[in-house]
């Protein structure tokens, strides 16, 4: 993309009556931000209208703003990485978690990246889910001393090092929702992949606005139980220590 752009949060009232919101206090702008509902074809087609390529949407619902409904490990490559080694740890934080009993679930950024899931089913707030993915990325970490890194900073990080990125499970972070489409080159889409798909050879551009309304008809949805019952924290990190 070239030329100017914004990013635009607040429905305010520019929104159609029957677009849903919520209003919710930013630390950070000082004011209420009316955010955008989209929970039906119309709203989304409205957002598209708008020019609104990708949906980022927050990691909890209304009802549980406080208390996100999954936990992410964002793997971030850097300039000098290759999509072979993301996929390396992203398998190494599948066998992480694992190794603790918990089901996680994969999906392709979009972009240069993989995200892991983990359902949480809104029973536990940010700080904790948070501290979850931080001792976890720390496993991934030690598994891959030489290309990973929990390093936020892009100058001291430097371009070699793959970011596993646990802040994500903050309260207000968002990020490509599955089967966003991003504004790549090709029309690529944020896809959930079934773990044995994520393997040498995978590359995110396999993946774009005609080939997976197809792979969906033909798999269904299999990112859905990312939306199911949450794990049990206390019971992993028990496992984990041990």
């Amino acid at each position: 993309m070239k030329g100017p752009s914004f990013y635009h949060k607040d429905a305010g009232d520019s929104a159609p009556d029957w677009v849903s919101s919520v209003e919710v206090y930013s630390e950070s702008n000082n004011k209420n931000i009316d955010y955008i509902v989209c929970n039906d074809k119309a709203t989304l087609l409205y957002l598209a209208n708008l020019g609104c390529i990708e949906m980022n949407p927050w990691n909890s619902t209304v009802k549980k703003q406080e208390h996100p409904s999954y936990l992410i490990i964002d793997i971030d490559p850097s300039d000098k990485n290759t999509f072979d080694q993301v996929i390396d740890v992203a398998l190494a934080t599948q066998q992480v978690l694992d190794e603790c009993g918990v089901k996680s679930y994969c999906k392709t950024s979009g972009s240069s990246g993989l995200h892991v899931f983990v359902p949480m089913g809104n029973k536990y707030d940010y700080e904790h889910v948070k501290n979850f993915a931080h001792l976890t990325a720390m496993k991934v970490t030690e598994l891959l001393p030489d290309f990973t890194t929990l390093e936020r900073n892009l100058k001291k990080r430097g371009n070699s090092k793959i970011y596993v990125d646990y802040l994500q499970n903050r309260r207000g972070q968002t990020i490509a929702s599955a089967y966003s489409v991003r504004p790549k080159k090709g029309a690529t889409v944020s896809t959930p992949l079934d773990w044995k798909e994520v393997k040498k050879g995978l590359h995110p551009s396999q993946f774009d606005i005609y080939t997976v309304p197809k792979r969906v008809a033909k798999i269904g949805d299999i990112f859905k139980p990312v939306l199911g019952r949450g794990v049990d924290i206390m019971k992993c990190l028990k496992k984990m220590e041990g």
